[in-house]
């Protein structure tokens, strides 16, 4: 088990007041104290600093806050195993949209088809969510696309997918060989802020000198079929796995932009 000062570091640093944290943990602001200074003395390091009557935490303090966020999920999953009394191991893990609608169905008809001892239960949601779940210990694994801090997680690659943008057949840059520059005068739609599909698109127009302001207008659509369904009626160009937009562009709804060195290959990684 956890021990209990560690909880009430954590809620001071998410808090990041003495005396907000006591009424939040419903115990004084003198036991918060104590119980920061039980554990400075124990780790023989400062875990918070005032800086202009701003509590903030130190950089042993962010360790710390790394290494404790850890052990709790650890410490659940540990509990969890150890009462299960059924044969039957349940996972719960986490997928991004794309991922989860177009790579994992797939995957999980092999594993149902191979395994009849296990509970799945797939949770898709965007990278920033699943990030955090992950951290908090309320899902086993993550499967994801994006970027994220490797120096916090245990992660492996789980596949590679190509990353391309899209357009309606009746765009006039369907069939042209362009450059990415030469699209800005698209509407562009956009994943919501969070997502690992919008992350991985800002950071390729940032390294071409381009950001989404750089386009004539943009959308922002948390559905990716929505978004598909707006490209495809030529209502704006987007960006997104292939997997992802397989079916429209075998069906033709969906035709894949020639962009110019644009041969993008992006990881998906399982944490």
């Amino acid at each position: 088990m956890i021990d209990f000062r560690h909880h009430t570091f954590l809620h001071l640093c998410q808090i990041k007041n003495y005396t907000k944290t006591a009424k939040k943990l419903h115990i004084t602001q003198p036991t918060v104290t104590q119980h920061i200074k039980y554990l400075e003395d124990y780790y023989k390091v400062k875990l918070f600093n005032y800086k202009a009557k701003n509590l903030k935490i130190t950089k042993a303090g962010k360790k710390l806050y790394t290494y404790t966020e850890r052990m709790i999920a650890d410490s659940k999953e540990v509990k969890k195993n150890i009462s299960q009394k059924s044969s039957i191991q349940n996972i719960k893990f986490g997928a991004t949209l794309s991922i989860g609608e177009f790579v994992m169905p797939e995957l999980l008809n092999r594993v149902m088809n191979t395994q009849n001892n296990i509970n799945l239960d797939m949770l898709v949601e965007n990278t920033e969510s699943l990030l955090n779940k992950l951290k908090n210990g309320k899902i086993n694994f993550a499967i994801l696309e994006g970027f994220f801090d490797k120096s916090k997680f245990g992660y492996q690659l789980f596949s590679k997918e190509k990353f391309i943008g899209v357009c309606s057949p009746k765009s006039k840059y369907a069939k042209l060989a362009i450059k990415l520059e030469n699209l800005l005068d698209c509407n562009l739609i956009l994943r919501e802020k969070g997502s690992g599909t919008r992350d991985i698109l800002e950071q390729i127009l940032y390294t071409n000198n381009l950001s989404k302001e750089s386009f004539a207008s943009t959308m922002e659509i948390g559905n990716l079929n929505v978004i598909k369904e707006l490209a495809a009626q030529n209502k704006g160009i987007s960006f997104m796995y292939q997997a992802a937009a397989q079916r429209y562009l075998e069906n033709n709804q969906l035709s894949i932009l020639k962009i110019k060195d644009f041969d993008i290959i992006r990881f998906l990684i399982k944490f």
